[in-house]
């Protein structure tokens, strides 16, 4: 129960640095741009330390879930020269996507120090084809086979290649391998699921076995942790995809509460604290890139919305010599804002039943 609680309260402390760090992203690149930013806070709700230094008040806030960076004229001129709203469109750009910037980061930095312990990694070379595959041969699979694509999707780290061969319609699979240093193109291969023996025990799928695994210098650290990184960005990504399609539902959606709850699931659950601590902040460098890539989506209220406006009002203005009224996207993000709340607050239902039941 203890471990419990100490790996909630390490996922609740890590989501509020996240956020932290993503206003950071905002401050930092205002101030670099003469933008004037009134207050800077880490944490939310009544204040308990302030400090008023230039122009900035800087805060420390009882609530260790968040920030915020309030910059002057945000949504609005207010006549000051250095205010957001009249700067030119590359600089509120470069601000705008800032905190996601920081987010990726973060979760990249996350990653690198995980695999400085890391001595050793697995690779998607085929070792071993189960008792039953089917498609043995040039013109199918071969052992020592290193996959570099399954239908079109690079194979980036291992996991890619067991992912991308689940996510498979069943009408044929399209792979590219790497075969005694050639490339080879194997197109429309039909492989199906099947139940086969290995190491004793019965598993299901397409009768590949990769246990190959290749040692990691300094540079290949460094090389893994940004490929892995950049995986996320791809799994958030199918991830939307998948949710845009119906190929999963919005009951399965999961928000701030479930999140901390799997994380304390998983770390209490680990073999020891420290490989506890270690598996959340690999679940938490997930998360920070997903923050990353959701908050850069064209939606009105978010980073990415404003970005769109930032553009739009450029296009206006070089065609019609007329900028969209700022009362006008200002009401466009409030009620884009309303309904995101409205959503996060039937995903966290969702997350509280889950938990209840």
């Amino acid at each position: 129960m203890l471990e419990r609680i100490f790996f909630i309260l390490l996922a609740i402390l890590i989501f509020g640095v996240m956020i932290a760090i993503h206003e950071f992203g905002h401050f930092i690149t205002a101030k670099l741009l003469g933008i004037r930013v009134n207050e800077f806070a880490i944490g939310m709700g009544p204040a308990l330390w302030t400090r008023t230094r230039g122009e900035t008040q800087y805060s420390l806030r009882a609530l260790p879930i968040g920030g915020y960076c309030a910059m002057e004229g945000e949504d609005e001129d207010t006549g000051d020269e250095r205010a957001f709203s009249i700067q030119p469109a590359w600089k509120k750009i470069i601000v705008l996507c800032a905190g996601s910037f920081m987010n990726f980061l973060m979760g990249l930095v996350i990653v690198l120090v995980l695999y400085l312990g890391v001595s050793n990694v697995r690779v998607p070379v085929v070792t071993q084809l189960a008792d039953g595959f089917q498609l043995e041969g040039e013109s199918g699979l071969m052992e020592g086979d290193r996959i570099l694509s399954v239908d079109g999707h690079g194979i980036w780290v291992y996991e890619d290649a067991i992912t991308f061969l689940s996510r498979n319609d069943g009408n044929g699979v399209d792979l590219v391998v790497l075969r005694d240093g050639e490339k080879v193109v194997l197109d429309d291969l039909p492989m199906e699921r099947y139940e086969y023996q290995y190491d004793g025990q019965t598993a299901y799928g397409f009768g590949l076995i990769f246990g190959q695994v290749e040692p990691l210098n300094p540079w290949g650290r460094i090389q893994m942790a940004f490929a892995q990184t950049v995986d996320f960005v791809r799994t958030v990504w199918m991830s939307l995809g998948d949710l845009v399609t119906g190929r999963v539902g919005v009951d399965q959606m999961s928000g701030v509460i479930g999140v901390v709850d799997v994380v304390s699931q998983v770390g209490s659950q680990s073999d020891s604290i420290l490989i506890g601590i270690e598996n959340v902040f690999y679940i938490m460098a997930l998360i920070a890139v997903n923050l990353a890539v959701m908050n850069m989506l064209p939606i009105p209220a978010l980073d990415g919305g404003r970005v769109l406006f930032v553009l739009l009002n450029a296009i206006s203005y070089l065609l019609f010599r007329r900028h969209i009224p700022q009362r006008l996207e200002g009401y466009i993000h409030a009620v884009a804002l309303v309904l995101l709340l409205g959503v996060m607050l039937l995903v966290a239902f969702q997350d509280v039943w889950k938990i209840v039941v």
